[in-house]
């Protein structure tokens, strides 16, 4: 903890500085270029869009896509308080099989390693409804909820926050600082890493171009404030959480906040060549119930994989995943490069964690931290006018689980095309292909493989 609070000081002392020259070399009340990356409000409107009428706000369609962070910089005129609705719509066709050779393993006369008989059919779809509201000139409220779910088939809130691009008050200094600072605060998607800006999340799979998502998947809300710096295409980040999925107020000897920053460049040096590559860490030193690798209270696309007979869909959420066990304390870093030239995007993800959880009776630590290692690479090919594309990703994941004495590992392979056959109406495809190694063979993943395709199809605006 100590150790990540002072690379996080380091990290706003060297963007401060950077905000302050860039501060004091602006002339006038003229807005410089914090960071000359793509302005979805820039996109000339069409008929098949809906018209972006809320400042800093990153797209839920199609132009969203290239768009990480929400924009500092954007061509929407302030024009009073707005209120604007969204929504997004996935159905997914599922054909996967899947194999084990775990030992039996029987209770109360069940095989618990058993596989479900799966076959194609489809899965429950999916639905968000936005919420943005303009309040004031470079603030905005936002609203997001899950509308159904493959978790919770019922309505209910995703996270909810507050964004603060522009100063309050008419102060120079301040409107000059607030030309490259902006705030977040709420209940909100932190933003750890830069995978969680591609991922399929519940109902818009828009900004993903495969089906599924990482094997470890780095996602969670919790309670915070985060403070950015943004100047000439650099970015730095500092940010602090109740370190759980929902508000807390009990005082509790198991309970600290958790830090968590990032440090990135991101620029398009010329007119066919961008370039981002950031760094993100987040600190935990205790947690009853810490979620980074367990916060997609949504689930994975891919249904009842490696999953025994009595299993369920809602119950088993997260199926094809794996999920460190990091409930007390994690300490984890994510580095993220993406090269886009002309057509071909590359993104790539080296991740370490370690941590522990509780166990025993009474439940105590683990004595010793585990650690998890993720590596994952895609390239995708987008064509005519970025409506079409291929795209092929390997991901793998190398680490100890909880009560295990060896190290497991898991690697998948995706092969994905689509079709946005409107900005906002998205079809495709992928071939998937996973399996796990090393598993102990009273583990139902001993040997496990699961392979098949996944069709998609995705409405968002």
């Amino acid at each position: 903890m100590t150790t990540t609070i002072r690379v996080l000081a380091a990290l706003a002392v060297g963007a401060s500085t950077a905000l302050a020259q860039n501060v004091e070399q602006t002339s006038g009340g003229d807005k410089k270029d914090s960071g000359s990356t793509p302005s979805a409000a820039a996109t000339p409107a069409s008929k098949t869009v809906n018209p972006i009428v809320i400042q800093h706000l990153r797209p839920t369609d199609k132009r969203g896509i290239y768009l990480f962070e929400s924009p500092k910089d954007d061509e929407v005129a302030y024009t009073g308080f707005r209120v604007d609705w969204g929504a997004a719509f996935t159905q997914q066709f599922q054909g996967l099989k899947h194999s084990n050779a775990a030992d039996p393993k029987v209770v109360s006369g069940v095989n618990q390693n058993e596989l479900m008989p799966i076959g194609k059919g489809f899965n429950n779809a999916s639905a968000n409804l936005y919420l943005n509201a303009q309040i004031a000139k470079g603030m905005r409220v936002a609203l997001t909820t899950y509308l159904s779910s493959k978790h919770h088939q019922e309505t209910w809130v995703k996270d909810g926050y507050f964004l603060i691009d522009d100063s309050p008050i008419d102060v120079e200094v301040l409107n000059k600082l607030m030309q490259y600072v902006t705030l977040r605060i709420g209940h909100m998607e932190i933003n750890y890493g830069d995978a969680h800006f591609r991922r399929s999340d519940n109902g818009n799979a828009i900004y993903n171009p495969f089906v599924g998502n990482l094997i470890m998947d780095g996602f969670t809300t919790e309670v915070g404030a985060e403070v950015y710096g943004r100047a000439r295409g650099f970015l730095a980040m500092v940010g602090v959480s109740n370190g759980e999925i929902k508000g807390n107020i009990q005082q509790r000897a198991d309970a600290s906040p958790s830090i968590y920053g990032k440090l990135g460049f991101d620029r398009q040096l010329t007119s066919d060549l961008r370039v981002r590559l950031t760094g993100s860490l987040y600190n935990s030193d205790k947690s009853p119930a810490n979620t980074l690798f367990a916060g997609d209270r949504a689930g994975s696309r891919y249904n009842l994989v490696l999953e025994n007979t009595a299993a369920t869909t809602t119950a088993q959420a997260t199926s094809g995943n794996i999920n460190p066990g990091f409930r007390y304390s994690v300490n984890a870093m994510q580095i993220n490069p993406f090269i886009k030239v002309r057509g071909l995007e590359l993104f790539g993800v080296y991740e370490k964690a370690k941590g522990n959880s509780k166990a025993g009776t009474p439940a105590a630590p683990e004595p010793t931290d585990r650690e998890f290692t993720q590596l994952a690479g895609d390239a995708v090919y987008r064509f005519l006018d970025d409506q079409l594309y291929v795209g092929y990703r390997y991901n793998t994941v190398e680490g100890r689980l909880q009560g295990m004495t060896q190290d497991i590992s898991s690697n998948r392979s995706q092969f994905a095309a689509g079709w946005y056959i409107t900005p906002s109406l998205m079809f495709k495809g992928e071939y998937v292909t996973q399996k796990y190694n090393d598993f102990p063979t009273t583990d139902i993943r001993h040997k496990g493989k699961f392979n098949g395709f996944m069709v998609e199809g995705v409405v968002a605006w």
